[in-house]
């Protein structure tokens, strides 16, 4: 009997991750750090798409929440169908580290690595979106979107930011969890939307996308463009700026690695591959 076009099951699923995380554990460095900061840049077109859906959609508030979740989707489709690597999505190299296929300083190389190079390519995007001009339509609402967007991120509390972090990366790591079970591309991208519209539905909070969101908001924060779009001309949110950029993503990317290597990685790896493991470190 042909099985070819079934999921896999997750004990396999939790096999096929063990052994992808002993690949990005031992990719180069210079590797790395292209395909790192391709996904930035990818996050950042989807977190770009995302702002337009969710300008005037006229849809209502969970409505347009959603949307704009299903738009966001296409970053983390095309991290992992085109091919890049993705520091939340990385989390799940701690299956591997767990089983002790990698060191604790290759997972942590490559954290390290992948997170500077998202920081590069959504930072990046975040200044090429600017040039364009594209935040002026509609009389500078999309940028004003954006702007608000950011302020309300730097106006959360460390505990609310890190609690959001933690319930975004177990979606986004269940995202990839769930791409690792099918056999196509098609499957891969059904796999991807729906967390991902649940975690920016539902206001969670992403490290990598933040890494534009918030650079973007300053960069638009002065224009007269958005200025002119707001009600009483003035700037919106007094803490956006780089205090509250790092008073958002310290605890975020706390939350962000606790959300992936506990109640993901660690979950599946103890149901799935806890036990004594062949082969040393590398």
């Amino acid at each position: 009997m042909d099985n070819s076009s079934d999921a896999y099951a997750p004990a396999d699923i939790a096999q096929r991750v063990l052994e992808v995380g002993v690949v990005k554990g031992r990719m180069s460095g210079p590797d790395l750090l292209g395909l790192s900061v391709l996904a930035g840049a990818f996050i950042a077109l989807g977190a770009a798409f995302a702002t337009l859906a969710m300008t005037d959609s006229g849809l209502g508030f969970g409505a347009t929440r959603v949307l704009g979740g299903v738009a966001f989707s296409l970053g983390l489709i095309l991290v992992v169908v085109a091919g890049a690597e993705l520091f939340t999505g990385n989390n799940l190299i701690a299956m591997a580290w767990a089983s002790r296929a990698i060191s604790t300083r290759l997972l942590i190389r490559n954290w390290l690595l992948v997170y500077l190079g998202n920081f590069v390519g959504a930072v990046g995007t975040a200044l090429l979106v600017f040039w364009t001009r594209t935040w002026t339509a509609a009389e500078g609402a999309v940028g004003l979107s954006a702007v608000r967007i950011a302020a309300a991120k730097c106006d959360l509390g460390f505990a609310e930011a890190f609690a959001r972090g933690v319930l975004c990366n177990a979606l986004v790591c269940l995202a990839v969890w769930l791409c690792q079970s099918g056999r196509s591309t098609t499957d891969k991208i059904l796999a991807i939307i729906w967390p991902i519209a649940a975690f920016v539905a539902l206001g969670f909070e992403h490290s990598v996308a933040n890494m534009y969101f918030i650079p973007f908001g300053m960069l638009l924060q002065s224009q007269p463009e958005v200025l002119a779009a707001t009600a009483s001309g003035s700037t919106v949110g007094n803490n956006l700026g780089v205090s509250g950029f790092l008073s958002n993503m310290i605890p975020v990317t706390l939350g962000n690695i606790v959300g992936g290597t506990i109640l993901v990685a660690g979950v599946y790896w103890f149901v799935y591959l806890r036990g004594p493991k062949d082969g040393p470190f590398d």
